[in-house]
């Protein structure tokens, strides 16, 4: 499980530190960020909240396409990992 996270958190890297992604966004994926690797507090609240920002960053005009792949492909695997850690 936690391959899962450090998987999810190598592509955030490559977000945040990529220029060419406007700087809102890459702020909103480095909250998020923040959020899955925080250990206290309720896990799936934590993964929650970084899903959600993830998901308004997402819907950002500016925002290339590819990193819009990027970060729907972190959406997916933190919408799995929360179901993992739920039950």
């Amino acid at each position: 499980m936690e391959s899962d996270i450090e998987a999810v958190v190598q592509i955030m890297d490559d977000i945040i530190n990529d220029s060419s992604v406007p700087r809102n966004i890459r702020r909103a994926v480095a909250q998020a960020k923040e959020l899955v690797l925080k250990k206290e507090g309720d896990p799936v609240v934590n993964v929650t909240e970084a899903i959600y920002l993830l998901d308004e960053a997402s819907n950002d005009i500016n925002m290339p396409m590819h990193t819009r792949t990027q970060v729907w492909q972190i959406m997916g695997a933190l919408e799995s990992y929360r179901e993992k850690i739920k039950g």
